[in-house]
């Protein structure tokens, strides 16, 4: 069985068993309608489109120079960083050079506002000759606001990950944090948007791990402290993090970096390592495409998510 194909049943079973399964009358169109306008409003837009340059050597006085790559949406670009040094990337390179007393070179290919299917083109956007030595990849708010299918969002990581790894590249994969801890969504849609982003997150997880590649679950790691300390961790739009945010977002990811690039054997709870899957057995049926159940509802027209955050009891959907 190819890895590709370890991905597609890995992912099947997760779709399987933690579909979404929604189903509104009209009056609940309308109202999920209304409450998407509110976010939109509630929300906005004051951090702008545009993330803060952080790209440069970090720790030059190290020497020899290890090569760290940022690919996804707004949270890997860093918006809602008031400096360059206080972006996602910025944060994670200074954390690597401070633990391993080596020089690193961060390139940021992430851009606000990115889904899933648009990694292809931050790959392509490299130059032949680049490789660094680790990725990491946080996107996947944007597909669940957008209503992009699972399966079709686990197929654009996937994609990326063996192009990446094409280029020699260790890849870690940030998995969507959990839309529930965005308190200026309101309920149900904030609900809804919490089961969707967990169910997405648990199919990166799989794929990530089936490709070869290392997985961190942002809403378990991270999440909590942006639940309990909602004030520090978020942006003035209540929506990205903050600088305080991006450096615990970055020292939640740490781990598996460092075991990527090979300079730890163990990772903490909610990291994942790349595990072999076994060769089905030749009278198991292929799994099925997961299928999944979109609320036909009108995007939330908002261009990101916050990094991290767990749903609590009122965000659960029975």
């Amino acid at each position: 069985m190819t890895a590709t194909s370890r991905m597609r049943s890995a992912v099947a079973v997760v779709g399987l068993a933690g579909g979404l399964g929604v189903g509104v009358g009209y009056g609940g169109r309308s109202l999920l309608r209304r409450q998407a306008a509110t976010a939109r409003r509630i929300i906005g837009k004051p951090l702008g489109e545009q993330a803060l340059d952080a790209d440069k050597v970090y720790r030059k006085r190290y020497g020899d120079a290890v090569d760290l790559l940022v690919l996804g949406d707004s949270i890997a670009a860093g918006l809602g960083a008031e400096v360059p040094g206080d972006t996602f990337g910025a944060r994670l390179a200074k954390m690597v050079a401070k633990r391993e007393e080596r020089s690193v070179r961060l390139r940021t290919a992430a851009r606000v506002g990115a889904e899933s299917s648009m990694l292809a083109e931050q790959v392509a956007s490299l130059p032949p000759s680049y490789r660094a030595a680790v990725a990491v990849v946080i996107v996947g708010g944007n597909d669940v606001t957008h209503r992009v299918p699972v399966a079709e969002s686990a197929r654009h990581l996937a994609e990326a990950i063996e192009a990446l790894q094409a280029r020699g590249t260790a890849v870690v994969v940030g998995t969507c944090p959990d839309l529930g801890a965005l308190r200026p969504v309101p309920q149900p849609l904030r609900a809804l948007g919490s089961r969707a982003s967990r169910q997405l997150a648990a199919a990166q997880r799989a794929t990530a791990v089936a490709a070869g590649a290392r997985a961190v679950s942002l809403a378990d790691v991270v999440g909590p402290f942006f639940i309990t300390n909602p004030d520090e961790m978020f942006s003035l739009d209540r929506f990205h993090p903050s600088a305080a945010g991006y450096k615990r977002t970055a020292r939640a990811v740490l781990p598996s970096v460092l075991a990527a690039l090979g300079r730890v054997d163990e990772v903490p709870f909610g990291h994942h390592a790349p595990e072999p899957s076994p060769e089905p057995s030749p009278e198991v049926e292929p799994a099925a495409e997961p299928v999944v159940a979109a609320v036909d509802i009108d995007d939330w027209g908002i261009d990101d998510q916050v990094a991290g955050g767990v749903s609590d009891g009122s965000d659960r959907v029975s």
